[in-house]
């Protein structure tokens, strides 16, 4: 099946890039274009859009607030748009807050094509793209918006979860992919994943982002450590 892509970007010779490289792929399509939040949510109330690659810094409606309405008005049902920040990293402190509006992950505005091509299928067939390599550096670099002080373990939420799970939330929040958990527990890979499922229904959020942003919320895990 064709994933339909919509590009939310007020730089236009950035989405050509983008809109070029989706172009060459079979099961791609870039069905909508905006310059900005407010001209994404207009689009998408007559287009059906499978993925919104979203910038954060836009002018009238920032990628933050559309975000946020995409995600209200779709309750993160299987046939609602999933959303794709992009991100300058170093600069968008907004970043963070897009994650907690319901994005499904993140990206950088200089992704080589060929992971901007896996993160779009990824988020198209449910799963979250939390970068491993960026994941821990980014809830550092908000950590100004994320609570200070010792751990609360005890957590509402967390109480939910098993000893073995919270170990595992632990380590998806210092951004380890499934397989390098699984070496770090000694656990198959298959295992962790079930693991994984588990943690997301228990703590009633989507995906791998929001249960990262639910760790750093509760205390479970602090910006700048474990």
């Amino acid at each position: 099946m064709t994933v339909r892509v919509m590009l939310v970007d007020d730089q236009v010779l950035l989405r050509t890039g983008f809109r070029m490289v989706l172009a060459a792929q079979p099961d791609m399509e870039v069905v909508a274009e905006a310059g900005d939040g407010a001209e994404a949510l207009e689009i998408l109330r007559a287009t059906a859009v499978d993925v919104v690659l979203m910038d954060i810094r836009m002018p009238n409606v920032d990628g933050v607030e559309a975000t946020r309405r995409i995600c209200e008005l779709g309750q993160g049902g299987p046939g609602d748009p999933k959303v794709l920040i992009l991100t300058t990293f170093d600069l968008d402190e907004y970043a963070f807050a897009a994650l907690k509006a319901g994005a499904s992950g993140f990206l950088l505005k200089d992704v080589p094509p060929a992971e901007l091509l896996a993160a779009i299928r990824a988020v198209d067939s449910g799963d979250a793209v939390v970068a491993p390599s960026t994941t821990k550096r980014l809830i550092d670099q908000f950590s100004p918006m994320l609570p200070s002080g010792a751990p609360e373990p005890q957590a509402k939420e967390l109480q939910r979860l098993t000893e073995r799970e919270r170990e595992v939330l632990v380590l998806i929040a210092q951004g380890l992919s499934n397989g390098e958990i699984a070496k770090k527990l000694v656990l198959s890979e298959a295992t962790v994943k079930t693991h994984v499922g588990r943690i997301l229904t228990k703590l009633e959020v989507r995906d791998r982002v929001q249960a990262v942003v639910l760790a750093y919320e509760t205390g479970l895990v602090r910006a700048g450590g474990a």
